[in-house]
C-alpha cells in the first residue's frame, strides 16, 4: 500500500521495541507543552499525561489503528498513526524527527496515504492545532480543505477525487 514513498522513505509496523523512540517523538512534537509555567518535573508530567490520552484515546476511538515506523534507508525517522475506518482514512498522529522536518518526508508520507485513500475510495480526514501553521500549509497545499472548523484544533479533509498527482504525486 504505501510502496511509492519517495525518496527512500519506507512504512514499517511499530513494535514494542520501538515505544521509548515514539514517546520521545511525541514530546517534540509537542512544543506548546514546554510552555506550561511551572518546573521541568510538572512540565515532563504533563507531557507524560498528554501521551497517555493520545494513546488510550487511539484504543477507545480507533481500536483498528495502524502504528508505523517513518523509516529513511532503515533509520528511524519519524512516525504515523492512521485508522482505516468505514467512512475514512484518519491520520491520527504524524509526527517526523526535529531534524528532518522541513526536508520533504512529512510531505512524502502523506502523498502515500493519499495514495491509499484512493486506492480504498475513502477520504483521508485529520486534525491539525491551530498553533502549528507549518502543518496547515502543507495539509493545505495537498489539497485538504476545512470540514470541521474547532476551538483549538480544525479537521481537514483530502478527497480521492483530488489527485495526488495535482499536488506533486505520482499515483503508481
Amino acid at each position: 500500500m504505501f510502496n511509492a514513498l519517495p525518496d527512500g522513505l519506507s512504512l514499517r509496523p511499530a513494535r514494542d521495541s520501538d515505544s521509548a523512540f515514539i514517546a520521545s517523538l511525541y514530546r517534540s512534537a509537542r512544543p506548546d507543552l514546554q510552555c506550561i509555567d511551572g518546573d521541568a518535573d510538572l512540565i515532563n508530567s504533563v507531557v507524560e499525561q498528554q501521551y497517555q490520552v493520545l494513546q488510550m484515546g487511539t484504543g477507545d476511538h480507533f481500536p483498528g489503528a495502524m502504528h508505523f515506523i517513518v523509516e529513511k534507508t532503515r533509520s528511524a525517522v519519524g512516525v504515523v498513526m492512521t485508522d482505516f475506518g468505514h467512512n475514512e482514512v484518519r491520520i491520527i498522529f504524524l509526527a517526523l524527527l526535529p531534524e528532518v522536518r522541513g526536508l520533504g518526508y512529512g510531505r512524502g508520507v502523506l502523498l502515500g496515504l493519499q495514495q491509499a485513500s484512493v486506492q480504498v475510495k475513502t477520504p483521508l480526514a485529520v486534525v491539525v492545532w491551530h498553533n502549528n501553521p507549518q502543518a496547515r500549509l502543507l495539509y493545505q497545499q495537498l489539497g485538504f480543505v476545512l470540514e470541521e472548523p474547532g476551538v483549538m484544533a480544525d479537521k481537514l479533509v483530502w478527497y480521492p477525487q483530488h489527485s495526488p498527482a495535482r499536488a506533486g504525486g505520482v499515483i503508481s
